[in-house]
């Protein structure tokens, strides 16, 4: 018998399969997934790789086989139907086999297991007291007072024993030799979810809620495993949604997968589905500890988990058999990996969805473009929730031009109509969360007087500040040096905007010195359980205003509520990426989502710069369908996704020059071979290899480019782009560049990495 094993490499040259034999002592327990040591090169240095197939035929001179030393005791069996989709991954994302498989391995080694010790009596009663009184004439009195406990009580846990009654092991094992107990043992798995007492509260769905839950129910009976998209406003009741539809599955044997944007989310969440499905939920995130993390993975294995929830790589539980994988808050930019294989958690929970038989939920209020374009096309099926579960009135919203309020005489951060309805909800006793769009921010310049937000002339996006005095585009590469007067209306008043939690904090609690506040953000939350800590707090109001950065606005339901302040919502609108007004609308409708959830009326307040842009106009209106109609329309005219595909090729180097010859290089042979990449991408789908080439299928190649930050640690950074119509086209110029790289071994210094349709620059 012989074992197709990959080695754990990552170099390119060794992403291939290698075959080994097997020894006699390792047939019938060695299989397909498992971690082994092999003698691997010249000088047979043992090396971990793992089994992606066994056969019973070799592919290779057999005089040159070597065998299988021996299976990894430490290392994680991978699932067969994981390795698959690491296949698929790395065909459809680029990287290396390897980095797949370490990918869809959510833990990597074995950790002890923890367990539970009991003392059991073997004696009768009238046994015990003889024994008994036996210890007390010899005057030993640890065993008596062991002896003495144990017939009180038959079953005794050990710790109890060993501390509370000060009993050493030395006296256990002597009554165990005598036969008067025995040490019972059993594994216990570490549960980081903590129990609640609280039970499910009895949910009256809306006429919404049941057509979309009836829908899937049906269809699933009927044997259909469909990918939805549950598309329903702030406050709609998606969770609840999501919970029937998981019960549906359960009911038939089946399990689930939830993944959520970000892990402050866990501790609400987990909450909602333990009272409804008790402790067969589970949770998988980086804050566990590796004994937590790798237990989570061995209930799930053995079925005793029905559902697990986590961020991005829940998404890989080896469950027996899958039922559902449920994506809440779809449009979150952490689905997408940025480490490679650079996957998108949608794409690929719908492959494995379909690989094992499984049906696929995608949730949000502000779903993305890509999502809402494939229900469009009929690839999904759309579920619209378009009221909230108790029919309360959406947030009012009040959009502050913060040009006027400078114009005014106003330089604070927060404008006066927040100010007023700030001290309006403190004097009610009702809460208040301050939003700072601050993520994705890359230092863009604006003035303070007019709001023009300086461009790239070429590319319809903000010009980015370098420490070297320039402004530059992403994009194109078009450079200018940095502005001192605005270009619109010749103020001073001209330059990067820039603003954080911390100062927010200090300047709430000089205004409004009676406020309890509490902030969050990554500062805050760096210890395991300070997201729940501050969640929870501000639940329980021990606090008025809470702020905080993105974290907070997403999937959170505080009924006490109804005031929520986006301080600046500049900060993501005019970040050089094309997605900046689709991720600008996106968090203010969830921000102004955050209001009004309970019994009272919300408002909401919009500070901007650009109050007529139509990604802040559509966020204030919450109107997706106005938003969606201009934004595809624009990704449609540019070429963009969802209307195109795009492919990144970041490579990065510690030598600039050849750094930039090197990108030479792949930038000429990504356009000799783009006219043929359709053919490809075609042939390779029909298992060709060969490539006419006369064949032509449009496809753009953009760059060399400096990146955002085009040095890091010393390493000089570039990015290509390729667009093209159809994603085949860029996996077929994928593989054909991974080929060039491979067979020259000037790119060996070189790092290279492909990101198709990226969430960031």
């Amino acid at each position: 018998m012989f074992a197709d094993i990959i080695i754990d490499i990552k170099h390119e040259r060794l992403d291939k399969i290698f075959q080994y034999r097997i020894p006699e002592r390792l047939e019938g327990e060695l299989e397909a997934g498992m971690e082994v040591l092999v003698p691997f090169g010249k000088g047979n240095r043992r090396t971990k790789g793992y089994v992606t197939g066994i056969s019973e035929t070799c592919d290779y001179d057999l005089s040159k086989i070597k065998e299988i030393g021996d299976i990894s005791r430490e290392g994680v069996e991978i699932e067969a139907k994981l390795i698959a989709l690491a296949a698929w991954m790395k065909e459809n994302y680029g990287g290396t086999m390897i980095q797949a498989l370490k990918t869809v391995l959510p833990i990597k080694q074995k950790e002890n297991a923890r367990m539970k010790r009991r003392l059991r009596l073997l004696l009768g009663e009238e046994e015990g007291k003889e024994k008994l009184e036996f210890y007390l004439q010899k005057s030993q009195k640890a065993r008596a007072r062991l002896m003495a406990a144990l017939l009180d009580d038959p079953v005794l846990d050990y710790d109890l024993v060993t501390k509370k009654l000060n009993i050493t092991l030395p006296v256990i094992r002597a009554l165990e030799e005598q036969g008067v107990l025995e040490i019972e043992e059993e594994q216990v798995y570490r549960n980081p979810v903590k129990k609640t007492e609280q039970a499910a509260k009895k949910i009256m769905f809306t006429e919404e809620q049941m057509s979309a839950i009836r829908r899937f129910r049906q269809d699933y009976e009927n044997g259909l495993r469909n990918t939805y998209l549950l598309y329903g406003v702030t406050g709609s009741g998606k969770t609840e949604v999501y919970m029937e539809m998981i019960r549906t599955v359960v009911e038939m044997g089946k399990q689930a997968i939830v993944l959520i944007p970000e892990i402050a989310l866990t501790y609400q969440t987990v909450m909602r589905f333990y009272r409804n499905f008790g402790d067969r939920v589970s949770i998988m995130n980086s804050r566990l500890s590796p004994g937590e993390r790798y237990d989570q993975m061995m209930r799930a294995k053995a079925g005793e988990v029905d559902v697990m929830i986590g961020p991005r790589s829940a998404l890989f539980t080896p469950f027996p058999d899958l039922g559902l994988i449920v994506i809440d808050e779809e449009h979150e930019p952490t689905y997408k990996s940025e480490q490679t294989p650079r996957y998108h958690a949608r794409e690929t929970a719908v492959r494995r969805a379909q690989m094992e038989g499984a049906g696929v939920v995608l949730g949000s209020a502000t779903p993305s473009l890509e999502a809402m374009y494939r229900a469009r096309k009929g690839e999904y099926i759309l579920l619209e929730l378009k009221n909230r579960s108790r029919m309360q009135r959406l947030a009012d919203v009040y959009t502050v031009d913060l040009r006027r309020e400078l114009r005014e005489g106003n330089r604070s951060i927060l404008s006066r109509k927040l100010q007023e309805l700030m001290e309006d909800r403190l004097e009610k006793k009702e809460q208040i969360m301050l939003f700072l769009n601050r993520r994705g921010y890359s230092g863009f310049v604006s003035c303070r007087e007019c709001g023009h937000v300086v461009k790239c002339p070429h590319c319809s996006v903000s010009l980015s500040v370098h420490r070297d005095g320039t402004m530059r585009c992403h994009y194109c590469g078009y450079t200018r040096a940095k502005v001192t007067v605005c270009p619109e209306c010749g103020s001073r008043h001209i330059g990067e905007f820039r603003a954080g939690t911390q100062q927010i904090e200090d300047i709430v609690k000089e205004r409004f010195p009676q406020a309890r506040v509490l902030r969050m953000d990554m500062d805050t939350t760096r210890q395991k359980d300070s997201y729940e800590k501050i969640l929870s707090a501000f639940a329980n109001e021990e606090a008025d205003v809470l702020v905080g950065t993105q974290m907070i606005v997403k999937g959170h339901d505080f009924p006490n509520v109804t005031l929520v302040g986006v301080l600046a919502a500049d900060m993501s609108l005019y970040t050089d990426d094309y997605r900046s007004g689709e991720r600008t609308f996106q968090l203010l409708t969830q921000a102004v989502g955050r209001a009004g959830r309970g019994e009272r009326p919300g408002e909401a307040v919009i500070q901007t710069y650009s109050p007529e842009h139509y990604a802040v106009e559509t966020a204030a209106a919450q109107d997706y369908e106005a938003f969606y109609a201009q934004e595809i329309s624009y990704r449609e005219l540019m070429g963009y996704p969802p209307a195109e595909h795009l492919l990144a090729v970041l490579v990065s180097c510690g030598d600039e020059e050849l750094l930039d010859k090197g990108c030479r290089y792949l930038r000429e042979y990504a356009l000799r071979v783009s006219g043929n990449a359709r053919k490809a991408g075609e042939q390779k789908a029909a298992g060709q290899k060969t490539v006419p080439e006369d064949t032509r299928k449009r496809a753009a190649v953009i760059g060399p480019a400096s990146p955002g930050i085009d040095k890091v640690k010393d390493i000089y950074r570039r990015v290509i782009y390729i667009k093209a119509p159809e994603y085949d086209t860029l996996t077929g110029i994928k593989d054909r560049l991974e080929q060039y790289i491979e067979i020259n071994s000037g790119f060996n210094k070189m790092r290279i990495q492909f990101d198709f349709d990226p969430m960031g620059i």
